[in-house]
């Protein structure tokens, strides 16, 4: 069910409620400004489509101000990203509970200090995030075979090209002092080559399964 096409009456019996949570910014020279609401979304729909769930319209923006010296980026910051979310679950008490998944890591401290108040207030919240390779954080191969297999038409694979394939860990002082562009002249952290859409439905299918586990051992 998507609440996006639904009448409150039709709600009935109240069911956990899951909310994509994304982010609006720079992808490399080669993926769309979306990708992580793309994702999030992809893996709300597939978690519905298994258990029964309400999928929540996007939060479209969150922090992302690592990515500001590139254009396309938008972003709310720290606190207001988590104000937001803490409101949204402050809302949302007539469902049986809310699943926030979050595809962006810049929202991981936003998201986590969200989930951590609304627990505190007796609410019933999970925040679960996908796993990747920590030479490839951004706009690398995973994202790019992601997107190849959600919205192949907007990959420019022309366009596709290494960055930084550094460890995250090991680039983490220097994005926190000066953000992705101190790191990358790209905005790509990973090699995006060899990236397919059969990789990216691999990849999607074992997200959305621990996605689907982490829901089962919580709810």
């Amino acid at each position: 069910m998507n609440l996006g096409d639904t009448a409150w009456p039709e709600l009935g019996e109240p069911r956990l409620l899951a909310v994509p949570v994304g982010a609006t910014e720079q992808h490399g020279p080669h993926l769309p400004c979306t990708v992580d609401t793309d994702i999030a979304i992809a893996l709300c729909e597939r978690l519905a489509e298994q258990r029964d769930v309400v999928v929540a319209p996007a939060v479209a923006y969150g922090s992302s101000g690592e990515h500001a010296a590139f254009p396309g980026t938008l972003s709310l910051g720290q606190r207001a990203t988590e104000l937001l979310l803490v409101e949204l679950g402050r809302s949302a008490d007539a469902f049986a509970g809310v699943v926030l998944v979050s595809c962006h890591g810049g929202n991981a401290g936003p998201v986590r200090r969200a989930v951590r108040l609304l627990r505190d207030e007796g609410r019933k919240v999970l925040a679960w995030s996908p796993s990747g390779p920590a030479d490839d954080s951004h706009a690398g191969r995973t994202e790019t075979s992601a997107m190849l297999a959600l919205r192949p038409h907007a990959v420019r694979l022309e366009r596709a090209e290494a960055g930084n394939t550094e460890p995250l860990p090991a680039l983490l002082d220097r994005l926190r002092a000066g953000g992705t562009a101190a790191v990358s002249d790209n905005g790509v952290l990973g090699d995006p080559r060899g990236a397919s859409g059969a990789e990216g439905r691999r990849i999607l299918k074992a997200w959305a399964e621990s996605l689907l586990d982490a829901v089962d051992t919580w709810a």
